[in-house]
């Protein structure tokens, strides 16, 4: 009789719970939301992009290796493997995976073992007791949908976290080559006010004996004096600028300010400088290399699988709970006989009515996912921008170096042909003042717009993504 019963249990229990699950295959359809998908314009090609080569960028994450400086090989390095933002990004990596691991445990069953004893008056002279041992077993399916939704959600806040990652190595280590070629640029800028300088304090002291002699007029002594006092102030703006580059560096370094005096060492901006040719490959291809278009993109993912979620809340959840054991009215009974109980409760739950509640949870969803739909398309947009940027600085700016470096060789023509004259009494001092005023600006200019160009081939490795090879999931 007692197996009969047991049988009767389990073909009933078989039965409520095929019911439940077609009840939830039915539903399954219908808790999948209809989300509108981005839609973005990509060109072609580069805008810019002629005169650079079509192939797609490499794939060696250690860009930077392309400038050939073993200085700054050791800065990226080290910024690498001391800087906490970059730690901190690895940590939210690590932080998504094991939430994955969580999101999936809340959907499994649970499982649980207990110990009872309960006592009663049967009547105002009997007393019993019960001693109850066993397991237990709670299994709630959720919402029509939500196991899927939520790993959806899990799943995507991984790659979220992954590109997130990528992208903060990738801005950390162009910061760092930016930095170390504005420190190279103020380091010539001040060698070229120190040299500058010291032949304006010549030259003064020149005119300060031709003056004495009444050789030259007062004008001519304080405007050479002028020039001298503009040289000085530019060594003390200099000296401030590279101080500070230097303390930035520290800080993307991950090490406390310290003092150095590196003048000099690394590369030569004026002398090393060449052009490089860096393929550029298709505007496609930002869409699969941008550390930011790709983390807006599982964004994006994660939205609309928090509207699956939002929605599934609107449908019947699931729950079944089995429990046995062994149960006694004696405590050697829990040992003796095996008086073993068991029994399983189901129940299927459906919201009514809750106010427009979950309705407005899922539309809230909704909008938070057209948001995502619209930070996507700007962000692609922003990408494809800052590549044509890239492009264009590049190509002007290679050409506008050229001229410049042909100025200062003209001007330090002038600049000398014009003291030798002034010496010969052919020409007076506005002349010469003018001359080397002009040939100091050039300079200055000149060291700048090499300085640029080299951050520029930085910005265009950041804008194409990097080095980073593509991640199949």
């Amino acid at each position: 009789m007692m197996i009969r019963n047991l049988k009767n249990r389990t073909t009933a229990l078989r039965s409520a719970t095929a019911a439940i699950s077609m009840v939830l295959v039915l539903l399954l359809g219908a808790c999948n939301p209809s989300l509108p998908r981005p839609s973005v314009t990509i060109p072609a090609q580069y805008l810019y992009g002629g005169n650079f080569s079509q192939d797609s960028l490499g794939i060696d994450t250690l860009w930077w290796r392309i400038f050939d400086d073993e200085r700054l090989n050791a800065l990226e390095e080290q910024a690498l493997a001391n800087n906490n933002d970059i730690e901190v990004a690895l940590s939210r990596v690590e932080q998504a995976r094991l939430q994955l691991a969580t999101t999936r445990a809340e959907f499994l069953p649970s499982f649980a073992v207990g110990l009872s004893v309960d006592g009663k008056y049967d009547n105002v002279d009997k007393y019993t007791i019960n001693y109850n041992i066993g397991p237990s077993m709670t299994w709630e399916f959720g919402m029509a949908g939500r196991l899927k939704h939520s790993l959806g959600v899990a799943r995507a806040a991984i790659l979220e976290s992954e590109w997130a990652y990528r992208g903060a190595v990738l801005s950390l280590t162009a910061e760092v080559a930016t930095t170390y070629f504005t420190l190279l640029q103020y380091e010539r800028n001040l060698a070229t006010a120190r040299q500058t300088y010291a032949l304006r304090a010549e030259s003064a002291a020149l005119v300060d004996s031709m003056f004495r002699y009444g050789m030259s007029s007062g004008v001519d002594l304080e405007q050479a004096r002028s020039l001298m006092f503009t040289a000085a102030a530019d060594i003390s703006q200099y000296e401030r600028a590279l101080a500070q580059t230097r303390l930035s560096l520290n800080t993307l370094l991950g090490e406390p300010p310290v003092e150095c005096d590196d003048t000099g060492v690394g590369l030569n901006l004026l002398t090393d400088f060449v052009p490089v040719d860096i393929p550029i490959g298709l505007p496609s291809e930002l869409l699969h290399r941008r550390a930011d278009v790709m983390e807006a993109y599982y964004t994006l993912v994660g939205s609309g699988e928090r509207v699956g979620i939002a929605r599934a809340e609107r449908f019947p959840s699931v729950a079944m709970t089995i429990s046995g054991g062994i149960a006694s009215n004696k405590l050697k009974g829990l040992v003796t006989g095996m008086p073993f109980v068991w029994g399983a409760t189901r129940s299927l739950t459906a919201p009514i009515f809750s106010f427009g509640r979950l309705k407005r949870n899922e539309e809230i969803a909704r909008q938070n996912y057209l948001q995502s739909v619209a930070t996507y398309r700007q962000t692609v947009l922003e990408a494809l921008a800052d590549v044509e940027q890239a492009l264009v600085a590049i190509e002007t700016l290679n050409t506008q170096a050229e001229h410049s470096a042909s100025l200062v060789l003209a001007n330090g023509k002038v600049a000398r042909l014009t003291r030798a004259l002034y010496n010969s009494g052919l020409s007076n001092y506005f002349d010469l003042l003018d001359a080397e005023r002009s040939l100091y600006d050039s300079q200055m200019q000149l060291i700048d717009l090499v300085a640029q160009q080299y951050i520029n081939y930085v910005t265009l490795f950041k804008a194409l993504g990097g080095g980073w090879e593509r991640i199949d999931n």
